[in-house]
């Protein structure tokens, strides 16, 4: 990756910032010395991420399932910080509830939140993107809608509609916009609240999710990283028989150095 192929100016949006892996790739970004506002629903947790560099972490309180809200965040953060360049959708939830459980209109709320907070926070930074020409766009996915595990209904759904959410921006504005970098990222099993006790923790895995967030090579459009590397499309024996077919090397897999 090349130096002009990354992001250096203008100002980050980080998700989820009050915890976890939020708070970590807010970190990240800060010690690269990007401006990073930090969105999420409370307060006290938003300024504990911001202690760390306060000249360039900046809380804003904001509750991504409010399209309204999000909206005239974003506007705050352009006013405050300029335009946005980089954007990770990270806020979600993981309720556990089996299905015969879950309050009515309970799961609404989460897909509100999981899918709603990506689509909001996507549609208030692009046309800042597309009137600048410049934008990178990186989601926090998960395989969860693959083999969803028990009581996890709402949280696979959601994040399994976002991963299709990635595929159909691209679709819109991929061509018209190639310079607005836009693909999924998933960190892995983590030592948080929603992981599991033993996982990676979020500041290791936060070193490989900011060092591809800051990377603005057009050819990233579309691609997903797992932790560090790229899942490259399609079985690797088709690969293969297409490396030998046309003559050419079999494809490798991207590997992030981390930050």
């Amino acid at each position: 990756m090349t130096a002009d192929h990354i992001i250096r100016n203008g100002a980050a949006i980080v998700t989820g910032a009050g915890s976890g892996l939020g708070r970590a790739l807010a970190h990240k970004l800060a010690n690269q010395g990007m401006h990073v506002a930090l969105l999420g629903r409370r307060e006290p947790s938003l300024i504990e991420t911001a202690r760390a560099t306060p000249e360039l972490l900046h809380p804003f309180v904001c509750d991504v399932a409010d399209a309204s809200a999000v909206t005239t965040t974003v506007a705050q953060i352009t006013t405050d910080l300029g335009a946005p360049r980089l954007l990770i959708n990270n806020a979600a939830i993981y309720p556990r509830r089996d299905i015969l459980d879950i309050p009515t209109d309970a799961f609404m709320d989460s897909i509100a939140i999981n899918l709603g907070g990506v689509v909001n926070a996507t549609q208030a930074v692009l046309p800042h993107m597309i009137k600048d020409g410049i934008g990178r766009i990186l989601n926090v996915a998960t395989f969860a809608d693959m083999s969803p595990l028990p009581m996890s209904s709402e949280y696979s759904v959601s994040k399994g509609a976002a991963r299709i959410f990635t595929r159909a921006l691209i679709a819109d504005i991929g061509d018209r916009f190639p310079d607005i970098v836009v693909g999924d990222w998933m960190p892995g099993m983590l030592a948080t609240q929603m992981g599991i006790e033993d996982g990676l923790a979020p500041d290791a895995a936060a070193g490989w999710g900011a060092a591809l967030a800051l990377m603005h090579d057009p050819a990233l459009t579309g691609t997903t990283f797992e932790m560090d590397r790229e899942i490259l499309q399609g079985s690797g024996l088709k690969r293969k028989l297409k490396a030998l077919l046309t003559l050419s090397r079999p494809q490798k897999p991207r590997i992030i150095t981390p930050i």
